[in-house]
């Protein structure tokens, strides 16, 4: 608005008199055409009229798709020199956290949306601030489907918590492939409280309860997902439930989603492919302790017997975390199929809940769902079983929800060919009309959420399984080569300058997390780094 209405140039004499009531109508219309548009431009609509110049995507519907125009964009294409001027940096527009009761990053992109990124700025001239542990890595020997090997650092997705205490002691909460949750001084990089140890590999993300209960959830390959207790001398589990528990587990037991809490309730799916709501009942106790008493309220299978006769096979595990968006919980699983499920009833007390959407994808999705204001899905796969399915569709796809019978409102595909197969395996960051977007061959694209018009790709050393992370006019994201990039997205119509790269130790698979000035996010290669600008 600041642009719109300017102060009366300098010098021009203040007059008294009381204006004639016609300019007062003049005024009053100026006004409202101001506020109209306005509201149309946040709205988005004047996005999609001024079309961005960049490679066009092809709009697909499910029973006949376009071919796109160009399956390869070329990322030194720029806008049409008649294109209006970018806006600055939509950060008033980026969702909030889903915690209310304290500052801090308490889940896998933190709200309900998948759509929070942290607290900028971002750094400017970065080093490494600190390294956990110091010497060595976070390592142990783990089994998975029959191979035995050694598995070091963090992994996809490993976003930490970022928890700023009423002291002004800052928290970084995080699993890691020793086996064990780590609690540490986020200035520091030390301990500020013994670790939880499971049984097995600690990946995925976990959450921190949003509503202040001293409460940490989170899962283990080991099978069980725990709630956990910090509000003792050591951190202790109140509650756990077994993978296998399930009336029919299909693929795995992992638990890689950041568990979802929304008021008194927790939605979570598992690598074994169901979904699960529970009732955490929670309270205190007469000494003042923190207390649990679960009770799983509704459990269904995140597959159907459509989905094991269009992949031909059963593995169909849930590795995304659920998001969720007026009254509906949406996930996707590794054979592609994205279900929308009404669970306000079980919210509110009830048994009732309804699948409201099913679409197919064609192939396996292990990002999470990301929604935007007005409702609209994305959902990200990388294609291993070259259904034909999967060959129609895009590897990114806006889905309108509200249209379950033809939802895709646009699909962009990506290059693929890599030795781990092409596709994506990050989860798609919204800022402002952008969608940023990494993939497993190694390239990132900005992608125009309006149109699906491709506007840039830029090559880093793939896989790129870390999700980007937008915020305040940043794109910082991690390539497999254990390099870290801030790239400057002001001006988000052009292939972005990076602002700086710093060199970890290992691949980065895991999303970054930051908060005010530090960036948080451990490698393949062995520890957990914070980096930042030097301090004063």
């Amino acid at each position: 608005m600041s642009r719109l209405i300017q102060a009366p140039p300098e010098g021009r004499p203040t007059s008294h008199r009381r204006a004639p009531r016609h300019h007062y109508r003049r005024l009053l219309a100026v006004l409202i055409l101001l506020t109209v548009g306005v509201v149309l431009w946040r709205a988005g609509v004047f996005g999609s009229l001024l079309d961005d110049e960049g490679t066009a995507a092809g709009t697909v519907a499910p029973n006949g798709p376009e071919v796109p125009n160009d399956a390869a964009p070329d990322p030194s294409l720029s806008p049409s020199t008649s294109a209006p001027p970018s806006p600055s940096p939509p950060t008033a527009n980026t969702p909030g956290p889903i915690n209310t009761a304290f500052p801090g990053l308490t889940t896998f992109r933190g709200n309900a949306t998948r759509s929070y990124y942290g607290e900028g700025p971002g750094p400017s001239d970065p080093r490494i601030l600190w390294r956990y542990p110091e010497s060595g890595g976070l390592c142990s020997e783990s089994t998975n489907l029959g191979v035995t090997k050694v598995w070091c650092g963090t992994g996809w997705t490993g976003q930490p918590n970022v928890i700023e205490h009423e002291d002004g002691s800052l928290e970084l909460r995080f699993g890691a492939y020793d086996g064990h949750y780590h609690f540490l001084d986020a200035r520091t990089g030390k301990p500020m409280r013994d670790d939880l140890v499971t049984g097995d590999l600690a990946k995925g993300s976990a959450s921190t309860d949003p509503d202040g209960f001293p409460l940490y959830y989170g899962g283990s390959r080991d099978n069980y997902l725990r709630i956990v207790a910090l509000d003792r001398p050591q951190p202790e589990v109140l509650w756990s439930v077994n993978a296998d528990n399930a009336p029919n587990p299909v693929w795995n037991d992992d638990w890689d989603g950041a568990p979802l809490i929304l008021g008194d309730y927790m939605l979570e799916g598992g690598e074994n492919s169901w979904f699960y709501v529970i009732k955490l009942n929670r309270s205190y106790d007469a000494r003042g302790l923190v207390q649990v008493d679960p009770q799983i309220r509704m459990l269904v299978p995140g597959y159907d017997e459509q989905l094991f006769s269009d992949v031909g096979d059963e593995d169909v595990s849930i590795e995304s975390s659920i998001s969720f968006f007026d009254g509906v919980a949406y996930f996707v699983n590794s054979g592609g199929l994205v279900q929308g499920w009404d669970v306000s009833d079980v919210l509110n007390g009830g048994d009732d809940h309804e699948r409201v959407f099913r679409f197919w994808a064609g192939d396996d999705s292990d990002g999470s769902v990301v929604i935007d204001e007005q409702g609209f899905l994305y959902v990200a796969r990388h294609g291993s079983r070259s259904t034909a399915r999967d060959r129609e569709l895009g590897d990114l796809i806006k889905l309108d929800p509200k249209k379950p019978n033809d939802p895709v409102v646009w699909s962009v595909p990506v290059t693929r060919g890599s030795a781990e197969g092409g596709g994506i395996w990050a989860t798609p960051a919204l800022y402002g009309e952008i969608v940023y977007m990494t993939t497993n061959y190694g390239e990132v694209l900005a992608v125009n959420r309006n149109t699906g018009n491709v506007l840039w790709t830029i090559d880093l050393p793939g896989p790129l399984w870390g999700s980007p992370v937008p915020i305040d006019g940043q794109l910082i994201v991690g390539d497999c080569d254990g390099g870290l990039h801030g790239f400057d997205i002001t001006d988000p119509r052009q292939p972005p300058p990076e602002l700086w790269q710093i060199d970890l130790e290992g691949c980065i698979e895991s999303t970054p997390a930051v908060w005010e000035g530090m960036v948080f996010v451990g490698t393949r290669g062995g520890p957990m780094y914070a980096i930042g600008d030097a301090v004063s």
